[in-house]
């Protein structure tokens, strides 16, 4: 089986390198990249093809949810869960409205909360 293949999307530098050392941690998950902006995720997943990408929602510009509408709307569209600072209860409705997967908060993201979302994904 092929490895899941990860694009990391925040606009905090330290988040960022947080998050993709846990996907590097992850069994069955490689790191495509990872960019600060909406609008630099959908170029980079014309770019790298990502099966997967992990969306901060509070971005510079374009937010995590506008771009997770537009990356969904793409004719192969890559799976993409939410994250942020937020409580779960809060945003968990607003990430199936723009067609994310899940929404995570960033406190409880980890190798296991990762493989989780990805077999609902698969699911799906």
């Amino acid at each position: 089986m092929s490895p899941v293949v990860v694009l990391v999307v925040d606009d905090h530098e330290s988040f960022r390198r947080a998050a993709a050392s846990v996907v590097e941690a992850t069994t069955g998950f490689v790191l495509a990249g990872a960019v600060a902006t909406g609008e630099e995720s959908l170029a980079a997943v014309e770019a790298l093809k990502p099966d997967l990408i992990l969306m901060d929602i509070n971005l510079p510009g374009m937010d995590g949810v506008e771009a997770t509408r537009r990356l969904r709307a793409s004719a192969r569209p890559p799976a993409v869960v939410l994250l942020s600072t937020y409580d779960e209860g809060e945003l968990g409705a607003q990430a199936r409205e723009c067609g994310a997967i899940a929404y995570i908060a960033k406190s409880t993201f980890g190798t296991e909360r990762l493989a989780a979302v990805w077999t609902l994904a698969a699911q799906a």
